[in-house]
């Protein structure tokens, strides 16, 4: 079937984008995954369409563990705040990077909801068809400078009002104040349409 990024790429050559429904099924597999590498003390580090795999049914498999690391790093110092930020420009595909890693502070803590808000960049590019910051990074702008303002989502007949405060959630600059994947699954399995009666378009 091959990634997720080929499914949207495929629909968008037709003018066509993800469904809402598709959208949400996706997430939901895509957060499960999270949350089991979360569970474990790891993060993922490098969520981005090109790393996720559909199967045969259409379901996620998140895929290139390579950038996988401790969840929670506490950082004490300068010396190791720029390790982490050196560590973080290798390993973490910049336009899906989160804010805090861009210019890590001296004395913080960094967890696994970096995962979180390369989510979001995920969801945006399910809904918009290209990422929240592709743009910035083909056209040679300052990623780490966009990605410290709150991002502007284009209004869509498409999407539910549901679907756009998820997203924007996700893609708060505070990481404190952003909610971890667990909440976002809770919030997932309320948002999931029945499953009788339902016309469901396969991807």
């Amino acid at each position: 079937r091959g990634t997720l990024w080929n499914e949207i790429e495929r629909l968008k050559d037709k003018g066509n984008f993800l469904t809402e429904d598709q959208i949400l099924q996706l997430l939901l597999g895509i957060c499960r995954g999270l949350e089991a590498i979360h569970a474990r003390g790891y993060a993922h580090r490098d969520l981005k369409p090109t790393n996720i795999l559909l199967g045969d049914e259409g379901q996620p498999i998140l895929m290139d563990l390579g950038s996988m690391n401790q969840a929670c790093i506490h950082v004490e110092g300068s010396r190791q705040a720029l390790a982490l930020q050196d560590w973080a420009a290798q390993r973490c595909t910049i336009s899906y990077r989160a804010p805090e890693l861009f210019s890590v502070q001296s004395h913080c803590v960094i967890d696994e909801r970096t995962d979180v808000w390369s989510l979001g960049c995920v969801l945006y590019a399910m809904m918009f068809g290209e990422g929240p910051y592709d743009m910035v990074f083909q056209k040679g702008d300052s990623v780490a400078l966009a990605v410290q303002n709150q991002l502007s989502i284009p209004q869509s007949p498409r999407h539910s009002s549901a679907l756009r405060q998820l997203l924007t959630s996700m893609m708060t600059v505070d990481p404190q104040q952003r909610p971890p994947v667990s909440l976002l699954l809770s919030q997932l399995e309320a948002l999931q349409p029945p499953a009788s009666g339902q016309h469901t378009t396969q991807i």
